[in-house]
């Protein structure tokens, strides 16, 4: 059972920044693909960033946060992050860690953070 610990999420103006932790209970990070995902009041969850478990640690990034969001990981400290910056009011959300894992007989490991909340407001 692997546990995900969120925290960082706050208040903040438009235009100011915001970094995010992700702590994961054991030595993870090289076998599990981490995401950050986020879910507006009466929205669904979306996918922000994710990062693979590969060496180069290959990232992706919706279109909305790509040049403001950056996603890396620390796998010594078994934390991933999520450095936001030029939050908008439209980033609002709360903010779910997430690590998938498809093992070689194909069955998936999906487990979640209970969510740190972000407002972006004046």
């Amino acid at each position: 059972q692997v546990q995900l610990v969120e925290s960082g999420g706050g208040l903040v103006q438009p235009g100011g920044s915001l970094s995010l932790s992700c702590a994961a209970s054991g030595s993870i990070l090289n076998i599990y693909h981490m995401g950050w995902y986020r879910q507006a009041p009466g929205k669904q969850r979306e996918l922000v960033a994710h990062i693979n478990r590969d060496e180069r640690g290959s990232t992706n990034y919706r279109d909305s946060v790509k040049g403001r969001f950056t996603i890396s990981r620390d796998n010594a400290k078994n934390t991933v992050y999520l450095q936001m910056n030029s939050l908008k009011p439209e980033d609002t959300a709360v903010y779910y860690c997430n690590a998938n894992h498809v093992d070689s007989k194909g069955r998936e490991y999906d487990y979640w953070g209970q969510g740190t909340r972000v407002t972006v407001s004046s």
